[in-house]
């Protein structure tokens, strides 16, 4: 399952955070001055007409702009939820596994864990994107080749995806990374296309000059 979240970094509560984020760091002083460093933080809505709002407090999310936030952000979800299935996260990227030789019972187990990480995600103002979160399953059985994973969420079932992509790496059934070292080829002759044209027009340019 790979598991999308809407907009994570603006929906992250800075009380939660302020709560959270003593239990992993030691020094007092460091984590003032981060929650100083996101809290402290207004912004104002103007108009096309030129008209502009008062100075509101920014009371969710954390600057993007900073090389802290998936630091930030890894901290504010470090107490998932135990979970059957195992959990990979990598900033606001989170991924769950589960093996089993039974379809029906895999399909059971993430169905669970979903709805387990649905409570938690509505407990600290997360938002699951259902329609962005995707199951896939990866298996050398040629005769189960189309079937497709039902996991639920919310009694609805969740969209199935036979090559989804992890942190830009598109992956297949076989795990062989086929059709993703076919579309790195794509873009590698592509580019080395026009790298081609680049150096044939600086040679012809420097021939007109010569001459």
């Amino acid at each position: 399952m790979f598991v999308d979240l809407t907009a994570p970094y603006h929906t992250v509560w800075h009380c939660s955070l302020t709560c959270k984020l003593p239990q992993l760091l030691s020094d007092r002083h460091m984590d003032r001055m981060i929650m100083e460093m996101v809290g402290n933080r207004s912004f104002t809505l103007t108009t096309g007409n030129g008209k502009r709002s008062r100075l509101g407090c920014l009371k969710n999310g954390v600057p993007q702009i900073s090389v802290l936030v998936p630091l930030l952000f890894n901290t504010y979800i470090s107490d998932l939820p135990t979970t059957v299935s195992r959990k990979y996260a990598y900033a606001d990227n989170l991924a769950i596994k589960h093996a089993d030789g039974d379809w029906q019972a895999a399909e059971g187990v993430l169905s669970k864990d979903m709805a387990t990480l649905g409570e938690y995600f509505q407990t600290w103002n997360l938002k699951l994107s259902t329609t962005k979160t995707v199951s896939a399953a990866s298996h050398l059985n040629n005769k189960e080749a189309k079937r497709e994973l039902k996991v639920k969420y919310n009694n609805e079932t969740l969209h199935f995806c036979s090559e989804p992509k992890c942190l830009g790496v598109t992956l297949d059934r076989l795990l062989t990374y086929r059709r993703h070292f076919e579309s790195l080829r794509k873009k590698l002759t592509s580019r080395v296309a026009l790298l081609r044209r680049l150096a044939g027009s600086g040679e012809v340019l420097e021939q007109q000059l010569c001459e």
